[in-house]
């Protein structure tokens, strides 16, 4: 087709209606798209030999990959300051590990385990005491609407765990084997965990090198920019978090224990692991300490809510912006979109590791959009120059 037949056919009726129209572009485009997804989504059978592999080898994986962005950094630093091989870094730092588990073993445990069950056994007398202390406060005939409210949410709160627990007792028989096989992968992953994570440390900074050479050489550099970026965003969250929830978990600890709360171990240690939750875990690790000091007496509810604000304040002026800085930059309302998008489709794990996703995902597309600008020429601004006048001398 020459250069004639080809301006005659863009000229035509069809190139300026459909060719010609980026709406119309757009729309064929998104047809497409979800037309692959459709596909897609009828072959699933296609990947199902990856997701058993991936239940297999994703537990030691992931572990792996946290601990590795947690112990990686004084790995380098002992190696760059010290001179010191990686072999020989790594073997300390697992040694020193294995030491305080050991420790967590023989002195945490039995403690957290203790308080554990004490919680547990009485839970529904602080959770009826704090009801009634609510109800009371209602009484009020302005509030009546309220209190009727609180009532039904109580009822159905009552009601919902005692379905779990009897659902849980009637299938506790038949879902033996799934649970005996949960706990046979868990372990399985424990034990080969620390095996990978040997291995990523010691060879884990040459990766992207390895992996680069799988793609032409004039892309080869900008796949190293890409990796290097990822691996920054998710090296700073994941350490970051690990870090903030640990004084987190301590700072509760810590303040509980001065003004005499109940099961502060207990308490302190759940705070740190709900912090993982971004904006949400504190305040759902501050429902059972208000439960407990409000049932105490109202003293210890005031000075458990003064703790609080008090591990607020610490966190917020100081902990996280030391820790985590702001090199994620993602506004606080696209967190909160993002974990309650992942938690809904994924459950736990969807609101664990939603927010890394979603960073590395905006790596990607923010570089992808990058090359599409300089590849369309549909972006680039036209600067109209005004010529200055000549003065007259």
């Amino acid at each position: 087709m020459n250069n004639k037949t080809t301006k005659g056919f863009k000229k035509s009726w069809f190139g300026k209606l459909i060719l010609n129209n980026r709406v119309v572009v757009a729309l064929m485009i998104t047809l497409l798209v979800l037309l692959i997804l459709l596909v897609v989504s009828k072959i699933t059978w296609i990947f199902t030999p990856f997701k058993q592999f991936f239940n297999i080898v994703g537990l030691p994986i992931v572990l792996a990959g946290v601990f590795y962005y947690l112990i990686n950094p004084l790995v380098d630093r002992l190696e760059q300051r010290f001179k010191m091989k990686r072999t020989w870094s790594i073997s300390i730092i697992f040694v020193v590990v294995a030491i305080l588990i050991v420790w967590g073993i023989v002195a945490l445990i039995p403690v957290v385990r203790s308080q554990s069950i004490a919680l547990i056994n009485n839970w529904p007398d602080y959770w009826n005491h704090a009801v009634s202390e609510v109800n009371g406060f209602l009484r009020d005939p302005r509030l009546s609407e309220v209190q009727k409210q609180v009532q039904n949410i109580n009822k159905d709160t009552v009601a919902s765990i005692t379905k779990s627990v009897s659902s849980f007792a009637n299938n506790t028989v038949s879902s033996l084997g799934n649970v005996i096989g949960m706990l046979t992968k868990v372990i399985i992953g424990v034990i080969t965990m620390p095996f990978i994570l040997f291995y990523l440390l010691k060879d884990g900074h040459q990766l992207p090198n390895y992996l680069a050479r799988f793609f032409p050489v004039n892309q080869r550099e900008r796949f190293k920019s890409i990796s290097g970026e990822i691996n920054n965003q998710l090296s700073q969250y994941i350490r970051g978090q690990l870090i903030v929830a640990f004084f987190v978990g301590l700072m509760f600890f810590i303040g509980y224990t001065i003004i005499g709360l109940k099961f502060a171990l207990t308490i302190g240690i759940a705070a740190g692991f709900l912090n993982l939750i971004p904006y949400l875990g504190s305040f759902l690790a501050m429902i059972p300490s208000i439960v407990i000091g409000a049932f105490m007496s109202p003293a210890m509810l005031l000075q458990v809510l003064v703790v609080f604000v008090i591990e607020q304040t610490i966190e917020g002026r100081f902990i996280s912006p030391l820790v985590l800085g702001s090199n994620l930059s993602i506004h606080p309302v696209t967190i909160l979109i993002v974990l309650l998008a992942s938690g809904q489709m994924f459950g736990i794990i969807g609101v664990i590791f939603g927010i890394p996703a979603y960073a590395v995902l905006k790596v990607l597309i923010s570089h992808l959009f990058n090359w599409f600008k300089r590849t369309s020429g549909e972006y680039q601004e036209t600067v109209v120059m005004t010529p200055t006048p000549k003065k007259n001398k």
